[in-house]
């Protein structure tokens, strides 16, 4: 008989705090703030007259692609400004998301719904802040309520949707895509990380070669959770800047 005992979910997703009111995926937050900080520190203490080298390269690859990957598409050169801000969000997510496919951590910070809730609820209070700053109150419940070329016999059914849609679902989806699609990764890393440890381990020799199918797909799901990682932080940010460009830019 093969003996796969899977653990509880709970245990999954929960430890025993580092020390109080700390725990793990406090620690990849922190971690993911100092090592992108570093990162930028660093290279600005280079000679800026020489040619881009070591981690001022990599420093000014990563600002050029939120520049012209996320800022130009989605707010051109007025959003210029946000690349800061865009920056910032996309580098943390990514470091939250890495450490799901890193030994001693093997857990994603964003696959806890506090974290992506968080940034999704940041998102929500800026970019409303911003139509509001741009707009004004009034202009932006107006062009958020009742979009501009619907008759106006269909307002009824559709401010009410748009309501729902832009102050209440947008951020609940927001955090939600990220914290799934993390969490699915880490789920089935530890089931097929698992399965494998089962077979391998199996009393009945005739089953130990076929750990060799769940352990290749353990690798190429560790494999696959690197290219996730990237573009679940690229894809908040991309949807971060195209809610804060179409709060400061109305269609008309």
């Amino acid at each position: 008989m093969l003996a796969l005992d899977f653990p509880e979910i709970n245990s999954l997703l929960r430890w025993k705090d580092l020390f109080p009111s700390f725990n793990k995926i406090a620690l990849i937050a922190v971690l993911a703030v100092v090592i992108s900080s570093t990162i930028f520190l660093l290279a600005l203490r280079q000679n800026h007259e020489e040619a881009p080298r070591g981690i001022r390269n990599l420093a000014e690859t990563i600002v050029e692609f939120i520049e012209n990957g996320v800022v130009m598409q989605t707010m051109g050169k007025e959003g210029l400004a946000w690349t800061p801000f865009l920056l910032t969000m996309f580098m943390f997510i990514y470091l939250c998301n890495v450490p799901g496919i890193i030994p001693f951590f093997q857990m994603p910070a964003t696959a806890r719904m506090a974290v992506p809730m968080f940034l999704a609820l940041m998102v929500w209070v800026i970019y409303n802040a911003t139509g509001i700053k741009h707009q004004g109150i009034g202009g932006y419940l107006k062009s958020t309520l009742f979009p501009p070329g619907v008759p106006k016999a269909l307002y009824i059914l559709v401010t009410p949707i748009e309501f729902i849609s832009a102050i209440i679902v947008r951020p609940f989806s927001l955090a939600v895509r990220l914290f799934a699609n993390m969490m699915a990764g880490h789920i089935l890393l530890v089931t097929f990380a698992l399965l494998s440890e089962a077979l391998f381990q199996a009393k009945d020799k005739i089953l130990i070669p076929v750990g060799i199918l769940p352990f290749f797909m353990l690798i190429f799901l560790t494999s696959f959770e690197v290219l996730v990682a990237f573009l679940q932080a690229y894809i908040f940010a991309m949807l971060t800047a195209v809610y804060i460009g179409g709060a400061a830019h109305p269609e008309h």
